[in-house]
């Protein structure tokens, strides 16, 4: 895997992670939830990115 690749990589699995802690704070704040759990629910919510889909979401577009 050459330095682009791992960057493209690097790039695509940030950005999941910034929408999923989004998704997951503003979904948590409608249900009610303290800042700190909206905060729990961010973070869990980045704990589910599947990674391997990135990977194979890259691989394809090879």
């Amino acid at each position: 895997m050459n330095d682009d690749a791992t960057l493209m990589i690097a790039v695509r699995v940030k950005e999941a992670c910034i929408k999923a802690a989004k998704v997951g704070y503003e979904d948590a704040a409608i249900l009610g939830l303290c800042h700190e759990g909206a905060v729990e629910a961010s973070i869990s919510a980045i704990q589910t990115i599947d990674v391997d889909a990135i990977m194979r979401e890259l691989t394809a577009k090879d």
